[in-house]
Order: structure tokens, then sequence, then C-alpha cells
């Protein structure tokens, strides 16, 4: 069956690998990114592409890029949160704008979208929100602090709308990639925090150096995550999340194992706390 397919961040990397697959599925997309022409040109021209240029910091014309989906297609069937920026550094190096820069895209900017969306959803009784969260939604990492935040609290939304919307026969996933071979560590989507406290320099030149030559070696493939959410989506009861890749699987498994370690090294005091 085919559905109208609504994906942020579709210019490049895994977002255009997820518009990839779902036009060649013979499902219809509307990719958005912040330039036609590059959505274009990685994208190509069909009948069943829409491609609009949208931030999703712009809380105007994600509303405009949403009209003209359903004026287009007539509706939207999944919401593909996929917009993502990463910046990276010792939180005490960070700047209070590069957190809020975080957040902007990787939370708000989701936010903003999903919520100009739910009209058209609520109305045709159906939809599936899918939104990109990371194994570092599930863990904090050094180095990350910031991206790690912005993952927690998606994950945190996520789980709340899913009562919230599931009335209405809306259903959601948040899905967890391990390490996947994007774009985001590219110097045109990684940001670093400039470094001015001594005690993180020699930590904070070896954590750069790891990361750069991330770039390239992940061992992730996008094109067979792009066909994963497709069978997911195609789900008549699609998952509250998927954990992608094999890697993202052990880090879900040890972060039960650490969280169950902690309930019971703890249990008798957290049990313990109630009025007598």
């Amino acid at each position: 069956m085919s559905k109208t397919w609504f994906i942020t961040g579709a210019t490049r990397g895994m977002g255009a690998e997820f518009a990839k697959a779902a036009l060649a599925a013979g499902h219809t997309v509307v990719a958005t990114g912040r330039r036609v022409e590059a959505l274009n040109e990685a994208l190509g021209a069909a009948e069943n592409l829409l491609t609009v240029a949208m931030d999703v910091n712009d809380v105007d014309a994600v509303a405009e890029a949403i009209a003209a989906a359903t004026e287009r297609f007539g509706r939207i069937d999944v919401l593909l949160n996929n917009a993502a920026n990463f910046y990276a550094g010792y939180f005490e190096e960070l700047t209070p704008e590069q957190v809020e820069r975080q957040l902007a895209t990787t939370l708000f900017g989701a936010m903003n979208v999903t919520r100009a969306a739910l009209p058209a959803m609520r109305a045709q009784r159906s939809g599936h929100v899918i939104t990109i969260s990371s194994t570092a939604g599930l863990v904090g990492y050094e180095f990350v602090s910031a991206y790690c935040a912005a993952k927690f609290a998606v994950e945190g939304w996520m789980e709340s709308l899913q009562p919230e919307v599931e009335p209405y026969g809306i259903t959601t996933t948040i899905v967890n990639p391990g390490f996947f071979r994007t774009e985001l560590l590219t110097k045109e989507s990684t940001s670093y925090a400039e470094p001015h406290v001594e005690d993180y320099a020699q930590r904070t030149a070896a954590q750069r150096e790891w990361w750069t030559a991330q770039n390239g070696k992940q061992g992730g493939d996008p094109v067979k995550l792009a066909k994963a959410l497709l069978k997911i989506a195609g789900e008549e009861h699609p998952p509250l999340r998927f954990l992608a890749g094999a890697d993202a699987v052990a880090t879900a498994e040890a972060k039960i194992a650490t969280l169950q370690e902690q309930i019971d090294a703890y249990r008798e005091l957290s049990s313990s706390l109630a009025f007598d």
C-alpha cells in the first residue's frame, strides 16, 4: 500500500537514503531541506516526489511545507523526523548558544514539524511519527553532552507523545541508530567547542582526533536502515522503539544491565522512603 512520507533533513546522508528508498518502493515523498536545489540534485525529479525548502526551526516555513504536502498528496501517512546537527566538546567549553542550537534542531525542530503534522493525521485517524534518536539517547558519552542532552530529551518527548496520539490511530517509533556511515561527522555537520580550559586540552585533542577519524568508517549502512524503516512503517503495529545496528543492541543491553545493577545495589534503601 502506497503511503505519503514527509521526511526532514533529506538533502544528504541518511535522510536522502530514506527518501530514495521510499520512492523506490512506490511511496510518495515530501522531502524537505534548507535548499530546494540541493534536494533536487540529491533526489532528482519524479511524479511521486515533492521537494520543499524548509528549516525545522522556522515555524512558518514548517506550516507552509505541511500545507504544500497535504495540498499535493492529500495526506501525510509517515512523518520521519531526521534533521540533525552535532555540537561536540566538553560541557564547560560548549557555549550556551551552541547548546541551544543543538536543542533547537534536534528537539524543538522535530517538535515543530510534528506539531504541524498532527492535525492532518488526527483528521484522517491514522499516521506514524518516526523520530531518529541515537544510542546517545540511551547512554551519556564523554565529549558529546549537548548531543546526548538533546537526544535524551527527544526520547522523553516521544515516549510521552505516544499515549497522547494513540487514541486517534497515530503510532510512534523512536529509532536508536548505532554508528552509521552518514555525513554527521563531516565538517558541514559537526561543530566543535572552542578549547579554552587547560585541564581539558589533552583530552579534547584526543577526542577531536578520534571523532574526525571515524568519519567514513562507521559500520552501519544507511541503505539497509532505510529498508528496515520501510518494513517497520508497513507493519500494522510498528514498534515503539527500534534499535538500529548490532552495536545499538549491545549498547541497550549494557544500559539495562547497569540499571539492574543499580536497582539491586540500593533496592533496600530505595524501598524504605515511604511514610511510616
